[in-house]
């Protein structure tokens, strides 16, 4: 299966050389570094490699983009859930180790440079742990890692002048700047009258992709001819500053300069103000951000459309919606343009946009959005990092930083983020040592994902502290929160009893207040936990989730309200109704990628077979739920009411099989794939 492969909307030119050399590369290193100035191409070439090579690799080719990855902090906990991993221990280095060390897979990392030391560390532990990975990385530098094989991407091929038109024509520069040209003006192909102008262009432009896509865009309002003779203006100029020759970044820092000079002062400002957004924007966001309070009558619709006209924006449609974003050489531009009076302002406005954002579409809400309420958080992941990030750099905003990390405590968990949210929330702590009920809610947050890693000794001390604030008056609220964190910290410390009573008090407190969502997640919690300890007291509370949810359409919350519900029935001896709810949990949270809840759903699924005596179905479902237990940095062993059944199930298993048809067939189970999976656990396949 391959994944993570990006996608451009444009045609990929030339480049035969360098792909069928950096192929060979990689099949003869385990390590493959593209390097090269700014604009050169190295991601699409890099995208091209691993789209020609996905064959070879049986167990996925995985892209990761670091460039809007600004912290080397955050660069382990970014590559676990990007691969698509939930981090069930503090350290998600053992996380990435277990599930990639056994693996046949392609990892792209792409632009390593600003993250250049971490990026070498985390390769190195890699590439001992996992003897069958592969590693292609883009970076301007090399990483001078042992065993790394460097491709320096060069310019694409430029013709000599006063050559025949064949021979011209199959220069890769040219073809670029044709097939360009002919997307801005239909119908443009390369003939004896134009030929001169576009072999001058690619020359001048010393080759360079981004520098001629930058070029080609202005023939919407240029002749070729003209445009021609303003680059030809331009460079003259530079080189009378330096007379020697240019260097390609020099290059390309001059085809932008011309860019922004070929820019209305309203477009300067907004492609500026643009730059604050790594992970791209929508129409919205940019006039809510980016629109002028001081009247200078910043147009942002009419402005945006110009600079996409100008190449400088590119906007993606997909389902119905426009996304914009820019290319990480031209926002990074932008950036150096902001003035720094604009950049205060903005900054304030750009954080407090995203902590209302984050608040307005918490996903641990009794609501019907809840599944697209999380995928907008994760479309706007870089951009809520950056807004963070700006929290901790500036003491006047580190309480919205602080609120922002805990509105997301649910987004952290269901993602599998736990570490890069406790990076967030603790480092708001530190900005925000007062107490009060921002500082209350950060602390439980903070314990809730710590005990979600199994660090119950992290998690006590800020529960404590949480505890003590919440008592104080009109924290009420916060109280049940905190009570409820410490009845998952019982669970988690061996204390089922004290557990369910913590869990009582909780829901009260909840009730008192009629808070829907803090009664959903105590149910929960509950029915999943209790359902070992008291399994009648469990089933009701399964029950009363499960009709919660269903009155208010909240489909994700259903499925592991179905998974508590399913787990006390088994344990109740009702076995055919446990795996029908589990059935269709497994149905769901396999359609929307909910590993977390598959997992658990696959391990309960395999109990019910080796309970009607399919033991050789309990051993290949014990194999998919295993590949997934890895995936999310867990194991059945290290729950309380999955370990019994499931060492039971093993038992059963291979008693009944013999050891090597239980090995043959959990193996089997292993090499499903998660849509093979779910296809062969809900009986689809």
């Amino acid at each position: 299966m391959t994944t993570g492969l990006l996608t451009d909307a444009t045609t990929f030119v030339g480049r035969r050389l360098e792909l069928s050399t950096a192929r060979r590369m990689l099949f003869t290193s385990r390590l493959l570094t593209l390097t090269g100035p700014g604009g050169v191409g190295k991601t699409r070439l890099a995208l091209r490699v691993a789209d020609t090579v996905r064959n070879a690799f049986p167990d996925g080719v995985e892209i990761v983009e670091l460039a809007t990855l600004e912290n080397a902090d955050l660069l382990e906990p970014t590559l676990t859930a990007a691969l698509g991993l939930r981090e069930g221990a503090p350290d998600p280095m053992s996380v990435l180790v277990d599930y990639l060390s056994g693996r046949r897979m392609l990892l792209v990392l792409d632009n390593c440079e600003h993250l250049r030391g971490a990026c070498a560390c985390l390769v190195e532990r890699l590439l001992r742990a996992a003897p069958r990975l592969r590693i292609l990385v883009t970076s301007r530098q090399s990483l001078s890692v042992y065993g790394e094989q460097v491709l320096a991407v060069p310019s694409l091929s430029v013709p000599e002048p006063g050559r025949a038109l064949r021979e011209i024509a199959r220069h890769d520069s040219v073809r670029l700047f044709v097939d360009r040209a002919a997307s801005v003006l239909p119908g443009f192909t390369l003939n004896l009258d134009n030929m001169p102008y576009v072999v001058r262009l690619a020359r001048r432009l010393e080759g360079l992709p981004l520098a001629i896509e930058l070029a080609a865009a202005r023939l919407r309002t240029l002749s070729l001819e003209e445009l021609t003779r303003e680059l030809d203006e331009r460079f003259d100029v530079l080189a009378a500053d330096a007379p020697t020759a240019l260097p390609r970044h020099r290059t390309l820092r001059a085809t932008i300069d011309w860019s922004f000079g070929l820019c209305s002062e309203g477009e300067q400002r907004l492609w500026a103000r643009l730059s604050m957004f790594p992970g791209g924007f929508d129409l919205d966001t940019a006039e809510c951000v980016c629109a002028d309070d001081g009247g200078d009558g910043l147009d942002v619709l009419d402005l945006l459309t110009g600079l996409v006209d100008k190449s400088i924006v590119v906007g993606d449609r997909r389902d119905g919606e426009i996304r914009y974003r820019m290319l990480e050489s031209l926002r990074q531009y932008g950036s150096e343009r902001l003035a720094p009076a604009d950049r205060r302002c903005l900054r304030a406005r750009y954080v407090h946009h995203y902590r209302d954002l984050a608040e307005r579409h918490r996903v641990d809400r009794l609501v019907s959005d809840q599944l697209e309420r999380y995928r907008l958080l994760h479309k706007e992941l870089a951009n809520v990092r950056a807004a963070l990030q700006a929290c901790l750099s500036d003491p006047a905003l580190a309480r919205v930083g602080l609120e922002t990390a805990s509105a997301m405590w649910c987004y952290w968990l269901l993602a599998g983020s736990m570490a890069e949210g406790r990076y967030w929330l603790e480092r708001g702590l530190e900005l925000v040592p007062e107490g009060g009920r921002v500082r209350a809610t950060a602390l439980w947050a903070d314990s809730m994902l710590a005990l979600r890693q199994g660090d119950v000794e992290a998690a006590l001390p800020p529960l404590e502290e949480c505890l003590v604030l919440a008592r104080q008056a009109g924290n009420e609220d916060i109280l049940a929160y905190a009570v409820r964190t410490s009845g998952v910290a019982a669970f988690s410390s061996g204390e089922p009893r004290r557990g369910l009573e913590l869990m009582r008090e909780s829901m009260e407190l909840h009730r008192s207040v009629q808070d829907m969502d803090g009664i959903m997640y105590n149910l929960y919690f509950a029915a999943l936990y209790g359902s070992i300890e008291d399994p009648g007291l469990a089933a009701e509370f399964g029950e009363e989730m499960l009709d919660m949810c269903e009155r208010h359409h909240a489909l994700t919350s259903r499925a592991y309200a179905q998974l508590a519900l399913g787990l006390a029935r088994w344990n109740l001896g009702d076995w055919p109704q446990a795996e029908k709810l589990i059935m269709e949990a497994a149905e769901y949270s396999g359609g929307i990628d909910d590993r977390w809840c598959l997992t658990q759903c696959l391990e309960v699924l395999a109990w019910a077979a080796g309970a009607r005596g399919d033991h050789e179905r309990a051993a290949g479902l014990l194999g998919a739920a295993h590949t997934l237990w890895q995936a999310v940095g867990s194991s059945p062993e290290r729950l309380s009411y999955h370990a019994a059944w499931h060492e039971r199930c093993v038992e059963q298993a291979e008693r009944a099989l013999g050891k090597r048809a239980f090995i043959g067939a959990f193996r089997v189970g292993e090499r499903l794939g998660l849509d093979r999976a779910v296809s062969y656990a809900t009986g689809r396949g």
